[in-house]
């Protein structure tokens, strides 16, 4: 059973230079999702976005502070989702958020 992913979710990740807020958009379509996360960095597309039950798994590419492939992974649970965004030799961040209403 696919968890309802759909929608705007106001997120923060945990990074070297700070805590990013950011609002992730997502549109499911069967096992895939398409959206974008806005935040003070602009917009990015989401990549290979997939949907696995309750979890999630994405790729963005960013421009700044530096060109860089990120790799995401996200549970789902009602109205919350949380998992980590992989920025390669930065390591692992931790992001978290909510649905907005």
């Amino acid at each position: 059973m696919m968890a309802n992913v759909d929608g705007q979710w106001e997120c923060v990740t945990r990074t070297p230079m700070g805590p990013q807020d950011s609002v992730l958009t997502i549109k499911s379509e069967g096992a895939r999702f398409s959206g974008s996360n806005v935040g003070s960095l602009g917009s990015i597309e989401i990549a290979d976005g997939m949907v696995d039950g309750d979890t999630l798994t994405w790729e963005m590419e960013i421009s700044s502070p530096f060109p860089m492939k990120l790799s995401a992974r996200a549970t789902v649970s009602g109205d919350a989702i949380q998992g980590t965004v992989d920025a390669g030799v930065m390591g692992a961040m931790p992001m978290n958020g909510t649905r907005k209403g």
